[in-house]
């Protein structure tokens, strides 16, 4: 348990900015920030702040308050972004926040691509922090990532599991989606008419319990990964996003009942697909030309605290869970690829 302070004084300064600044470009802040306290750098932690809040835009306010009843109407509108936000900061107060999760996850999870996927990564940086530690800055940041995923709210076409492929060669025979020029929801809104896809999304394996559920998720989030190194010049950015929001969604079960394990599972599933069909280069970079990992984990994190990009910060945190699972270097090696195209940009 982590109670040194230093996360919710981020949270703090964090929740007077907005979770979008520049249009509608994500706040990773509270993102980073809890990776970094939860792997030991802490003391980094505020300085890195100084430098990233003065990109940030102040909180938005609310023009009319969403209510109990009324809440379908304002579902992804990002013009009610400062109502979704006033909302979720009542409720986070008022009911256990684990009620709040439970009643608010499946209305959420069918738009999971929400902010290019940022809502549900939030999300589940947040439910990690609070099942370390329950305390006001943590639960208030909860509410402003639930705002923040119901303001963005957007659906991926969705398709049932229930092929016989692992997640590796459900993720290698997507189909790309052919029009790769312009921004994500370009690339998204082309998934609905792509040939193959729903046949693509049914390939993998389907799970039938909690367990299996859970074990395929992190199965997604180590091929995703593996997925990254040879693939990320597609975009060293972009596709971190097939790999972090399988990850949230893992990260988040233990907070909810099983129920709807299986249903997070087949959301994750939609959503990794869908960044890796929009960003995947025609052409994989071989294997002769990626680059090998130092044997340390904890190297690696340090690595992208150093380099300091938000993007590399969250990929790192994500690879090392699949590193401490599976052993496997290219989870590291996919953190050194992430620097390096990233210095590129």
């Amino acid at each position: 348990m982590n109670i040194d302070g230093t996360l919710d004084e981020a949270y703090e300064r964090l929740h007077r900015t907005g979770p979008e600044f520049e249009g509608w470009l994500t706040n990773h802040g509270p993102m980073a920030v809890e990776s970094m306290v939860r792997r030991g750098h802490a003391k980094q932690v505020h300085r890195w702040l100084d430098g990233y809040m003065r990109r940030l835009d102040d909180l938005p306010r609310g023009t009319s308050p969403i209510t109990a009843d009324g809440w379908r109407a304002a579902l992804g509108d990002p013009h009610r972004l400062g109502d979704w936000l006033a909302f979720f900061e009542r409720e986070v107060i008022e009911q256990p926040w684990r009620a709040v999760l439970e009643t608010w996850w499946p209305r959420l999870l069918p738009g999971i691509a929400a902010g290019a996927t940022h809502g549900v990564i939030r999300t589940g940086h947040a439910v990690h922090a609070l099942l370390d530690h329950e305390d006001g800055p943590r639960l208030a940041e909860l509410g402003q990532a639930l705002g923040y995923w119901a303001a963005r709210w957007q659906q991926v076409p969705l398709a049932a599991p229930s092929g016989a492929a692992d997640p590796v060669s459900a993720l290698a025979g997507l189909p790309r989606v052919p029009d790769q020029t312009a921004g994500i929801n370009h690339r998204l809104n082309q998934l609905t008419g792509l040939t193959g896809w729903s046949a693509a999304l049914a390939a993998l394996r389907p799970a039938n319990d909690a367990a299996q559920a859970r074990d395929l998720l992190a199965e997604l989030t180590t091929a995703a990964t593996s997925h990254y190194l040879p693939n990320a010049q597609g975009s060293a950015i972009m596709l971190v996003h097939a790999a972090t929001a399988p990850m949230a969604v893992l990260r988040t079960l233990p907070a909810l009942p099983h129920t709807q394990w299986v249903g997070s599972l087949h959301a994750a599933w939609a959503a990794s697909a869908s960044v890796t069909a929009a960003y995947t280069p025609a052409t994989p970079t071989p294997r002769h030309s990626l680059p090998t990992a130092p044997e340390s984990a904890d190297e690696v994190f340090a690595l992208a605290v150093r380099h300091q990009d938000e993007h590399v910060i969250k990929l790192a945190d994500t690879c090392l869970d699949v590193h401490q699972r599976t052993g496997h270097p290219d989870a590291l090696a996919a953190v050194i690829r992430a620097t390096e195209l990233i210095d590129e940009l």
